[in-house]
């Protein structure tokens, strides 16, 4: 049986840019081990399935597969999905902004899709769950040999390193510079010694040096144990993100806007947009959000 997909950029406006992710429309039929194959065959960080919703009040169902395994969340992929339903669905089109409901491991995750002339130009995401902190975390030495820079590299004051979960959890590491961001090199071995069996096995490490205008966070991404040896924007690590900034600021009422700029090592800009709203010194909510370009489309035969 054939089976249309789209591959499609997440968090650009460029073609090439971005995280590429392919999009399986109506994947109605298709077995969880064949879902993992074809996620393999891609070999994306990620590639998504859209199903019926088990809710009719819900807009759609999504499973969301690395090349090694499901996940019961991911940001790019749920934007990509909805930026392609936006592309695709005429009744989506006629609404210059509009709010769906997508089924997923995790739970109910909402995205708004904004329109211009029928088209959508950005889609946004709202956190399933808030997030989940945790401080048990390897030593600055151990980080160091994992990602092979110096203790002095490392940030050591009101950003330390933290482990953080809003569906997908993920350890934060500070840098003092772009600089040392770009000096990094995985020790695969390190990794697997110190992080391999951690809750936060993902590597999320940033700093406050960007370097286009606009931007606040210059980061980088390393999931070895989702198969995933960098990952160009990573919409989850974006979500638990915000609340490891969040809870950072000083002002207890608000909404906090960052900008961050990845994938630029690996010669695929991305933006990712990342909101955070606290109410009485709380963290109420978390959103991300960026751009997406589709590139191509076609079919896969399924025996």
């Amino acid at each position: 049986m054939a089976y249309l997909f789209y591959t499609v950029d997440v968090f650009t406006n460029t073609m090439f840019g971005g995280n590429q992710l392919a999009v399986f429309p109506d994947a109605d039929g298709l077995a969880s081990e064949t879902m993992q194959k074809i996620a393999a065959e891609f070999n994306f960080s990620e590639t998504v399935f859209i199903l019926p919703p088990t809710d009719s009040n819900n807009t759609k169902k999504l499973r969301i597969f690395t090349p090694t395994q499901e996940l019961p969340f991911a940001g790019h992929p749920t934007l990509g999905a909805a930026y392609i339903l936006g592309i695709t669905d005429e009744w989506l089109q006629n609404n210059n902004d509009c709010n769906i409901i997508f089924e997923e491991g995790v739970g109910l995750v909402s995205v708004n899709i904004e329109f211009k002339n029928k088209q959508p130009i950005y889609t946004e995401l709202t956190s399933p769950q808030l997030p989940e902190f945790s401080d048990e975390i390897p030593s600055i030495e151990e980080l160091a040999s994992i990602l092979s820079l110096q203790v002095e590299d490392f940030r050591q004051d009101n950003y330390t390193p933290q482990a953080v979960s809003c569906g997908l959890p993920f350890l934060f590491v500070p840098l003092h510079n772009r600089e040392a961001l770009k000096r990094i090199k995985l020790n695969s071995d390190r990794w697997q010694k110190i992080l391999g069996n951690a809750w936060a096995s993902s590597l999320y490490v940033f700093c406050f040096d960007p370097e286009n205008k606009g931007s606040h966070i210059r980061a980088r991404m390393f999931a070895p144990g989702l198969g995933v040896t960098e990952d160009p924007a990573t919409g989850s690590a974006a979500t638990a993100f915000g609340g490891y900034l969040g809870i950072r600021e000083i002002e207890k009422k608000g909404q906090f806007h960052w900008r961050i700029e990845q994938g630029f090592e690996m010669g695929r800009p991305s933006f990712l947009e990342v909101k955070t709203e606290k109410i009485e010194g709380k963290i109420n909510k978390i959103s991300v959000g960026g751009s997406s370009v589709l590139v191509s489309q076609g079919t896969m035969n399924i025996a």
